[in-house]
């Protein structure tokens, strides 16, 4: 369940960077991903190790009758808490 609310924060930031470059399309995007610090519901923060193939899945389904629907998303597991865009290719 934690990928794909990645997921879709990575597409709503994704629609941000559109917006504001003017891009109708992004043909393939470079993101860092590590374990996610992660807090809900009256929980306590707690960091979770995600797994990219539930990553992916999630980033297709969200992308799904968007512009980003047939972009590449390359995953790169890094060490730390914290995942983010490091390349946009148009």
């Amino acid at each position: 369940m934690h990928d794909f609310l990645l997921a879709k924060e990575i597409i709503d930031e994704l629609v941000l960077i559109a917006q504001e470059k003017k891009l109708e399309y992004i043909a393939r995007v470079n993101l860092e991903i590590g374990q996610i610090a992660l807090a809900h519901d009256g929980h306590p923060e707690h960091v979770e190790d995600l797994s990219e193939e539930n990553l992916r899945f999630g980033l297709e389904t969200v992308a799904k009758n968007t512009p980003f629907e047939k972009t590449v998303f390359e995953i790169k597991k890094v060490a730390g808490n914290h995942w983010k865009i490091t390349e946009i290719e148009i």
